[in-house]
């Protein structure tokens, strides 16, 4: 037979703040200083070489520049015309509900004008 034992956990906090170190401001002053010195890290290290590819890096216009260029146009080329198609099929979609709800409005309007009669 297993017992289970209760127990009790109590969080105890100083009366007085002071003993804290104003952990409140010292805490968005550290984050700050943190930011800044990523920026600045970033600032110093951060080159345009850093960010370029070895193959472009320093190089002379070559056949295999050239190719990386024709490559990510068709890429960019590809995704523009999927992208175009989905917006011209909603499009389409779009009149097309409209063109029904013309429709069924005239002929409701229809019928109420013959029932009127």
């Amino acid at each position: 037979m297993t017992h289970l034992r209760s127990s009790t956990f109590a969080l105890r906090a100083p009366a007085d703040r002071s003993s804290f170190g104003e952990a409140g401001s010292s805490g968005v002053g550290r984050g700050l200083r943190i930011a800044l010195t990523t920026a600045l890290a970033i600032m110093i290290g951060g080159s345009s070489s850093v960010f370029a590819c070895p193959v472009c890096f320093a190089a002379e216009e070559t056949s295999m520049i050239n190719g990386t260029r024709v490559g990510i146009l068709v890429l960019l080329a590809i995704t523009l015309v999927v992208q175009g198609a989905f917006v011209g099929f909603f499009l389409y979609l779009r009149n097309r509900a409209k063109r029904m709800a013309d429709i069924e409005l005239d002929v409701e309007w229809s019928e109420l004008q013959r029932a009127s009669r």
